[in-house]
Parts: C-alpha cells; structure tokens; sequence
C-alpha cells in the first residue's frame, strides 16, 4: 500500500462524503504503486481520510473505497455486494431485471452490474476494479448463482482509466437474448448488443407514469429504443402508440415485444431521425395526446454543454408545438451535465418560445434501484419531466 497527500485545504469535499479525489489534489505520492492499486489518503497534516482506489493516468486519480483502515479483501468485496443487493428495489429473485450495484453510490466505484432474469451483465469503469475482476465475479457468483455473467466492458470511460475496450461472458455461456418480465409486460433484451447493459432499467418507474397517464391517448415515442415507454403507453389504454428510432435492430426488438404483449395492432414503430419525425408531423398538422421524448446524452463533458443546451430545446420545442391541449410531454436527458435547474430552465425557454404554457406535473428521476448518494451529485443524472399543456 502506497500513501496519496492531498494539498492543504483539499479534503473538505471528501469530509462532507464524496467518494472522487482529482489529480490537481494531490500534493504528494508517497510509494506510487500501479494503476488501481490502493492506497491510503491522508490530508496535508497526514489524517487518516480513507482508502482509494489509484489511477494517476486518470484525472479522478483516487475513489474512495473505504473511510476506515479495514483490509481490502475478497471478504471486503463479497460484503459490499450482499448490501448494494439488499437496498431498495433490488433483489435476487426479483423484480426480473434491475441494477444490483450501482459503482460510487454502492461504494464499489467503477463498478456496475445488472441482473436480467438469471444473467449477470457486469461493466468495469476503472483500473481498480479490473485489477480485482476476478474477486468480483467470484463474490456474485456467491451472493447471487447466476446461470451466467456476461461483461460489456466495451464503454468509453474505460479509455480514460488506460483500458482497453472488450465485451464477451466472462462466466458461463448462453444466449445473449432473452426476455424479461416488468409488471405484467415482457421485454426482449439483447445484452451483447443493446445499448448501456442491453435496456433501460433506471427508466423502470417512469415507465409506470407513463402507463398511468397514457389512456385515449395518440402516443408518439421519440428515441424509442426497444419499446420500453412504447408498450407501457400501449398496456395503459394508449389509442395508437408510434415509436421511432435509428436503429433498426432496437426496432425490431420492439415489434417483438408489441407481437409478445399483444399489442402489435396499437404499436407502429419506425426507423428514423426523430429530429427528422417531428418536423414532418408539424408540416402534416399532426398533433399527440402524450409525446415522449427520451433521447441520448447530448453532451458527455461540461465543454459541449452549450450545444447539448441547443439540441434538447430543439427537440423539446418541437415537441410542444406537436402536442394537443392538454397533451402530456415526458422529456427526459441522461446528462449528469444537464443537472436539475438547468434542464427545467431549458424546458421553460422551449415553452415560451413554442407560445405554450404547461404545468410540471412532476420532475422525476432514476429508479430506486439506481441510488442517488447525497454527497456526490453525479450519482443523480436522469432528470424525467412530466408537463401538461394548458393550451
């Protein structure tokens, strides 16, 4: 073990409990050791602060793992993973698909790992955790008996800690598709292939909004994925539900969960620009009772937040403009960038130059079984508006 200073006056953010030391920080290394190895964090008049995970090729140099001066061990980490299981939304058995570890609000930072029926899929975000990979699949082989872990370490992050990209089983073998059960709708999943882990499972609870508000209503899913808000819109009474996307493999999969669900006569899906979609419809005077609007992350650094500001008005304004009184907008962004204040501001100057007014219904975030640690704000990164036009 190996021992990082910080400068003088840099340990308040991790007094008040945010797990990230930056590089800029540190004033001194005492014993460097490898990328990911830990070290012991002291302040500038040597207090013990925790233990950390290292990488001083990254620019967050250390992630806390540890406040006390426990070892660091198989133990450590089996330990770990039986709490991330047992908070709230989260089981073994069930529900059929959810985040069982969450990397920094789980206190296993780089770490992220997914249950799909009885398929793990596992990512690893940094040096640190891949150093001790196999500890950790042997602790969710223990804790949770998997049929199989699958890993999709092929995420852009990795680049920044010095990994390389790479995605395959790493435990088991098996098919890559499969269906899972959410409430009373089955989804196929495609882990190999899928984006993030294969679906959106931080957007579980929002989901049920949308199926509660959806009834009547001509539905238009923007950004549609594989049909996630799509079939919960349809399962809630939707009159007609239109759902567009790119990618003409998430299309597919979403017609095979409308033909599962039966739903295949009230869902039409299209591949397409949604950008593209919404012009069209405005041109043709089309208007929807509730449109939705779940697009990628504009921006995934704090230098493109500008542009990304300039897409989501964009896509927003068009939106509103397509929407029936008293129509409903989901408008979501996964940008941790795009924090809370400035996605509603956002939302407000798309409202005032659309001419429309709205009430917020409700400002939503991720699922429960995505913990938000109070201390670290980028734990909390899905904003999920609800507003209904008045006119």
């Amino acid at each position: 073990m190996f021992t990082l200073r910080l400068a003088s006056g840099k340990e308040a953010r991790i007094l008040e409990g945010h797990p990230w030391i930056y590089r800029s920080e540190i004033a001194r290394v005492e014993s460097e050791g490898e990328p990911g190895a830990i070290a012991e964090v002291r302040d500038s008049r040597g207090r013990f602060l925790g233990q950390a995970m290292v990488n001083l090729k990254s620019q967050i140099a250390g992630r806390l793992l540890s406040r006390g001066e426990e070892p660091i061990d198989a133990a450590f980490f089996e330990r770990r993973i039986s709490e991330a299981v047992a908070r709230c939304g989260r089981s073994v058995k069930g529900p059929d698909a959810c985040r069982l570890v969450f990397g920094e609000a789980d206190h296993l930072p780089g770490l992220i790992v997914d249950r799909y029926s009885d398929l793990l899929v596992i990512q690893i975000l940094t040096a640190g955790m891949e150093r001790v990979r196999d500890t950790i699949l042997a602790a969710l082989r223990s804790a949770i008996q998997p049929r199989a872990i699958y890993e999709r370490n092929d995420a852009s992050p990795r680049k920044l800690e010095g990994l390389e990209l790479r995605k395959g089983f790493a435990w088991g073998r098996g098919e890559t598709g499969l269906w899972i059960q959410e409430g009373d709708l089955s989804f196929f999943v495609e882990v190999a292939e899928g984006q993030k882990t294969g679906f959106f499972l931080d957007q579980r609870e929002n989901r049920q909004v949308v199926k509660r508000l959806a009834a009547g209503r001509e539905v238009l899913d923007c950004f549609c994925y594989s049909g996630g808000f799509s079939l919960s819109a349809a399962a809630g009474g939707a009159a007609a539900v239109t759902g567009i996307d790119l990618s003409a493999e998430a299309i597919a999969w979403a017609e095979q969960s409308a033909e599962r669900n039966g739903q295949s006569s009230r869902c039409t899906f299209m591949i397409g620009n949604a950008f593209d979609a919404l012009r069209a419809f405005d041109r043709e005077g089309r208007r929807f009772g509730m449109l939705i609007l779940d697009p990628p992350a504009f921006t995934k650094g704090k230098e493109a937040l500008a542009g990304a500001l300039r897409g989501y008005k964009e896509i927003n304004l068009r939106a509103m403009k397509l929407l029936a009184p008293g129509g409903i907008l989901v408008s979501c962004s996964c940008s941790y960038h795009v924090d809370s204040p400035t996605f509603l501001g956002m939302l407000r100057g798309s409202g005032a130059d659309a001419h429309r007014e709205f009430y917020l219904r409700e400002l939503r975030t991720q699922a429960s079984d995505h913990p938000i640690l109070l201390a670290a704000k980028e734990t909390q990164y899905l904003k999920c508006a609800i507003l209904e036009a008045l006119n």
